[in-house]
């Protein structure tokens, strides 16, 4: 997996750049924004640690030809620098210095969320009398429309992606509420009844024992 650290901060970037290299990533390390938007096609993520607003502005821009995978290092913990990192593009942010645990767990999850998003399939999905139209996001039952919340769609969304194949709980839970250490809680299997009970297809969401849920090929 190709990662490029861009922090301006030399002992801050090398260090990442080793620890990284030892969680088993390709790691560069650059200290200029113009070398990851020269060079972002190379990298399958980034994690973009320049002061706010040349990180915001190089974000920006590279936001404008790529969709790779970043995770912003903040100069502030605060939410005001939190929602403008994520507003400009950011898929994920930390403060500084990181705690390399905490860092590494949410760098692999951003990674996860693009492989899913990039292996996704078709924009409908047509299943029996069920039609989901991921892009128009609405999901109608033998032509008549069926009003989902935010979170039932999401979750249909991530269901529907690969068809007949088990999706576990703590990704599902990860997806959708952006926390797969909550996978044991109510709150998944209360969605999944109340989607059941919205699509009245029966056998579309079956559930896989001790794991998860699949939606029917």
């Amino acid at each position: 997996m190709r990662l490029l650290i861009v922090e301006e901060d030399d002992e801050l970037g090398e260090t990442l750049a080793e620890i990284m290299t030892g969680q088993g990533f390709d790691a560069e390390r650059t200290c200029r924004g113009a070398d990851l938007l020269l060079g972002h096609r190379r990298y399958d993520a980034v994690i973009l640690g320049l002061p706010d607003g040349d990180g915001l502005h190089t974000l920006r821009r590279l936001r404008e030809v790529s969709s790779v995978p970043v995770l912003i290092l903040n100069d502030r913990d605060d939410e005001r620098t939190i929602v403008r990192g994520l507003r400009s593009g950011a898929d994920d942010c930390l403060a500084k210095p990181p705690r390399i645990g905490e860092l590494v767990a949410r760098l692999e999850r951003v990674l996860r969320r693009a492989t899913f998003e990039s292996t996704s399939g078709p924009t409908v999905v047509i299943t029996g009398d069920v039609r989901v139209d991921l892009a128009a996001r609405e999901v109608d039952v033998a032509g008549t429309p069926v009003i989902l919340t935010q979170k039932e769609f999401e979750l249909v969304e991530a269901l529907v992606a690969r068809p007949g194949t088990a999706v576990s709980r703590e990704f599902l839970m990860d997806r959708v509420w952006g926390d797969a250490f909550c996978a044991v809680s109510r709150t998944l299997d209360v969605h999944i009844s109340t989607l059941r009970a919205k699509l009245g297809t029966p056998g579309l969401i079956t559930t896989v024992r001790g794991f998860g849920y699949r939606w029917r090929s």
